[in-house]
């Protein structure tokens, strides 16, 4: 889609009209003021009392608001130029900065991913449905069965699904 396409062309009009209104007062408010200020002026080099003073009061106004209908006018042009103007520069710095952070983040990144793989030091997984518990847990936290299988015979901690106790081979019953 071109940039002309996308411009509503009731807005064309209102900006050709901002701009020529905004430069029609412009140009009279420059006329009134340097009237009222050559009269002013004037009056400390001798000429008597200003006589003509009021056109600063008519002109000034009329250039503030003939240059603000210019700016109307014209800011999609200069917002355009603008961001012509910044955006590769942006665009520079923001490479700049991506690629000093690239190897930090990079080992960060690599640093959470083999942590995640480890898990936490003190997990203890549930043999039955696979939630991790504290180390120190005799039973699950989710399903109640024993983490745990104590070996009569010896004494030995075994998985909680182990049948056998894998020190001294001994049968295992849970309870």
């Amino acid at each position: 889609m071109s940039r002309r396409s996308r411009i509503n062309p009731a807005d064309t009009t209102q900006r050709a009209m901002a701009r020529t209104f905004g430069l029609l007062l412009v140009v009279v408010g420059a006329i009134f003021a340097l009237v009222g200020f050559v009269d002013f002026f004037g009056a400390f080099g001798g000429n008597g009392m200003p006589t003509k003073f009021w056109c600063l009061f008519v002109g000034l106004p009329l250039l503030g608001i003939g240059g603000t209908l210019l700016k109307v006018g014209y800011l999609g042009a200069m917002t355009r130029y603008v961001a012509g103007e910044t955006a590769p520069v942006v665009k520079d710095t923001l490479d700049y900065l991506a690629d000093g952070t690239a190897a930090s983040v990079k080992k960060t990144a690599r640093a959470v991913r083999d942590g995640l793989r480890e898990g936490p030091d003190d997990a203890r997984p549930c043999a039955k449905c696979g939630d991790v518990n504290a180390a120190d847990a005799r039973f699950c936290d989710a399903c109640g069965s024993p983490l745990a299988l104590v070996c009569t015979g010896c004494g030995e901690d075994n998985a909680g699904d182990a049948r056998f106790c894998r020190h001294c081979g001994g049968a295992l019953t849970a309870g």
